[in-house]
């Protein structure tokens, strides 16, 4: 067994193998996850005729440098929101010119959480080459930093399974 749950590796292993299947090269833009996805995909062997590159895009100032997620969009809505998750998907698919991405951006906690922003609070999208991002809102709730992070990587993984068995 590798470093993740026994349910996290068998996703990771699906969505490469039905990636693998269509020729799709796979791209991830994590927040709040610090590279997790990606490391649950090349946690799998093999994984490297279909990932293709992870951005870690922590800070607001590397949304928009790194994946091009519009400043206007950062300030308007937050880093933490649907428009955010939908712009850095779309960004990861354009700067890496992949197939599908994922992206996720949230609060892990223990603290970060606000007034209709709260801790465990995490936004998804997931793109493919269609220009098409797909949103998913999670509230995992204030369950510790290590345990929402885990819960966005598998909810990340069964986005993307449903979005390359299309």
């Amino acid at each position: 067994m590798g470093i993740f749950s026994v349910e996290i590796e068998k996703l990771a292993t699906e969505v490469l193998e039905k990636c693998r299947g269509k020729k799709w090269q796979l791209a991830t833009a994590e927040s709040c996850t610090g590279g997790l996805i990606g490391g649950a995909l090349t946690d799998i062997a093999g994984s490297s005729d279909v990932f293709d590159r992870g951005f870690i895009t922590y800070s607001n100032k590397a949304k928009a440098r790194v994946i091009g997620v519009s400043t206007e969009i950062l300030r308007s809505h937050g880093a933490v929101s649907e428009e955010t998750a939908r712009a850095m998907a779309l960004g990861a698919l354009k700067t890496a010119g992949a197939n599908l991405t994922v992206a996720v951006t949230g609060i892990a906690g223990p603290g970060g959480g606000g007034p209709g922003k709260p801790v465990g609070l995490v936004h998804f999208a997931v793109a493919t080459d269609s220009g098409v991002a797909e949103h998913r809102k999670m509230e995992y709730g204030d369950i510790g930093r290590s345990e929402v992070r885990l819960a966005t990587v598998q909810t990340a993984l069964e986005m993307l399974l449903a979005a390359v068995s299309r």
